[in-house]
């Protein structure tokens, strides 16, 4: 870019095209009210005005006040819509838990397969899936390889399974799990038997 559009463009050039346009306004505006007075006062903007150091400070309280209010506006929006998020976050977690807690008397691996042949047989494969994942959660912690938390996500059981040997068939049972409990995944009779197979892999393995 050229030197002279450069220096033409800069905001000290344009600040003070700005007062020169003011102060001609302003001479126009009292020359329509006082026409009787030839020897008007010189109402133009003081040369001060045009200093450097003030030209900055004038930038300064400017960024200063822009920042303020879009401090101010993401505030506001933190506000009214924290809410909602807090409120979708609480549905989800309800959610899980209720699908995911066993009841108050800890229910054993034989138990679990027995609650998902239950619902198989009634054709509730939904749970019938849920109920082999708990029982694979049941056997991990009485095996001592990954000891049941209540706050362990079922992210942090897919890296803990990756050093076993049937990682794989623990991956179907957490993914199918984070599918039914979180998304619009409807379960299938062939689900299930993805489901029951990998236990079954595990079982044995």
């Amino acid at each position: 870019m050229p030197t002279g559009s450069y220096e033409k463009s800069n905001w000290a050039w344009q600040f003070q095209q700005w007062q020169k346009q003011v102060g001609e306004w302003w001479e126009l505006q009292l020359s329509r009210f006082s026409p009787d007075f030839p020897d008007s006062p010189d109402w133009s903007l003081p040369a001060w005005l045009s200093s450097p150091v003030l030209f900055f400070i004038a930038r300064v309280i400017f960024w200063v006040v822009m920042a303020f209010l879009v401090c101010w506006i993401v505030v506001q929006l933190m506000r009214r819509f924290s809410p909602y998020v807090y409120s979708l976050r609480h549905q989800l977690h309800q959610q899980s838990e209720k699908l995911t807690t066993p009841p108050d008397k800890a229910l054993s691996v034989a138990d679990w397969l027995a609650r998902s042949h239950n619902a198989q047989k009634q054709g509730d494969y939904r749970e019938a899936c849920l109920c082999l994942y708990r029982a694979m959660l049941q056997q991990l912690h009485d095996s001592g390889k990954v000891p049941q938390q209540a706050s362990r996500t079922d992210g942090e059981y897919l890296h803990l399974v990756q050093q076993f040997p049937q990682k794989k068939a623990y991956q179907r049972l957490l993914i199918t799990h984070q599918q039914l409990c979180f998304s619009q995944t409807p379960a299938s009779r062939s689900l299930f038997e993805e489901c029951q197979q990998a236990y079954q892999q595990i079982n044995q393995g």
